[in-house]
């Protein structure tokens, strides 16, 4: 009797692994391609060399020349994309981005507040809002669209709201604290 309890308890067993595992290829197969990292977690999207960790994805921009040294967020306008750098210089991650109507002059500047969730000068629920300028009036920062849009903004309202995707935003926020400088380059 032993043996025939032991043996449906080990049939058993091998059917939930199986069923787990085809689940989690299940889910992996279902996964959006630009999956981000959890939550809280920094990694590097570059690997030292330049390139893309993930085969297949394109090259990332390379940091602009003469955007500063040390820990910060570079915001290039022309390119519409933004860098953060660790305290050593490197590259932690990179991602394009949608600027708003009203871009700061290029210069040196540092974060000077942050909103975890609030509704944008657009009337979308943005979130992860980091601020570091205010021209002509117009507050400007970083956020991300709970949505998850990145459309152009209306060109006939001032926004200072430069748009990332919620990955971005959710690596940004803890990144770029009070005091954290933001170097905007052409």
């Amino acid at each position: 009797m032993a043996r025939s309890s032991s043996g449906i308890v080990a049939g058993l067993t091998a059917a939930a692994v199986a069923v787990v595992a085809f689940l989690a290829y299940q889910a992996s197969a279902n996964a959006p391609d630009d999956l981000a990292a959890p939550t809280g977690s920094v990694s590097p999207s570059i690997a030292p060399s330049g390139t893309t960790k993930k085969p297949g994805t394109p090259t990332a921009l390379p940091l602009p020349a003469g955007s500063g040294r040390g820990m910060r967020v570079v915001y290039a306008l022309a390119s519409k994309h933004v860098w953060l750098t660790n305290s050593a210089g490197r590259v932690t991650r990179s991602f394009a981005v949608m600027p708003s109507t009203v871009n700061p002059p290029t210069g040196t500047y540092e974060v000077g507040s942050r909103s975890g969730s609030i509704a944008g000068s657009d009337g979308v629920e943005i979130e992860h809002v980091v601020r570091f300028a205010t021209i002509d009036g117009v507050t400007v920062g970083f956020s991300a669209a709970v949505d998850g849009s990145m459309s152009s903004p209306d060109p006939s309202r001032k926004t200072g709201g430069i748009r990332m995707k919620r990955a971005d935003g959710d690596v940004l926020w803890p990144f770029a604290t009070i005091g954290t400088k933001v170097v905007v380059v052409p």
